[in-house]
């Protein structure tokens, strides 16, 4: 058994507590295919925002596919994920994705999966960089669609011990502000299966627009929820994610 402290939050990792996480991973593009297709009134704000951005002389054009990664500007078209069970010895990994072109359908079903299932003081949301992009990224989003907010992501009026989200790569810095470590190189110190063996987040946009292969984006983002399952696993001292445990609900 292990013990996760994260600033105010202390978890007490055993089988008994893993049932109570579930670990999410996001994936998101720029509201238009491209800059051209917005309207004068967007064209202007993201120009403001392209000018932030921009370096060697770029474009707010040529910056645009990079726009998904601005909850102002972007759209969540997936959201992966997974939560450990066990039932008489034998553990499962239980891994739902929600995906499609209607964002406010995706964002829906998810709110109702917390608003339903991760409702109480035992319930967290687990992701790496989440504190900084995918909790954010969803509030900003559920607000921008009108859908009633889920308690476990509304912070508004918690101490920071009420909040239940995890963050594996806080985790990792053990304290130090300074680095970004990807989950692609937490796998591989970890010696795990990189999730990035197809596609990364930067060729979501292109993929998404481009290729219309909503299917590939989707694969990518629960290969993405259960590299993160298995590091958090890793660093509490606890067995890695088997292919053979992960189930698609």
């Amino acid at each position: 058994m292990g013990v996760v402290l994260e600033e105010e939050v202390l978890v007490e990792v055993g089988n008994q507590f893993l049932k109570d996480i579930l670990f999410i991973d996001i994936e998101t593009v720029p509201q238009a295919e491209s800059y051209k297709y917005l309207d004068k009134q967007w064209q202007k704000l993201w120009d403001k925002k392209a000018a932030r951005l921009a370096t060697d002389d770029e474009t707010p054009e040529e910056l645009y596919p990079r726009a998904g990664i601005y909850a102002e500007f972007g759209k969540v078209i997936c959201i992966s994920v997974g939560f450990i069970s066990e039932n008489q010895g034998e553990r499962r990994f239980r891994l739902k994705t929600f995906y499609g072109e209607d964002e406010r359908e995706i964002l829906k079903q998810f709110c109702q999966l917390l608003t339903n299932s991760y409702y109480s003081k035992t319930h967290f949301l687990c992701a790496h960089n989440g504190k900084e992009f995918d909790f954010p990224y969803l509030c900003r989003r559920i607000l921008v669609n009108a859908i009633d907010m889920p308690d476990i992501l509304d912070l508004a009026g918690k101490k920071p011990w009420d909040v239940k989200h995890l963050d594996t790569m806080q985790l990792w810095k053990f304290g130090d502000f300074k680095s970004y470590t990807s989950l692609e190189l937490l796998a591989a110190l970890f010696n795990l299966d990189t999730p990035k063996d197809d596609i990364d987040g930067s060729d979501v946009y292109s993929v998404y627009y481009q290729d219309k292969n909503l299917e590939r984006i989707r694969n990518y983002c629960e290969k993405d929820v259960v590299t993160l399952a298995s590091i958090f696993l890793r660093m509490n001292g606890l067995p890695l994610i088997k292919k053979e445990e992960v189930i698609k609900v």
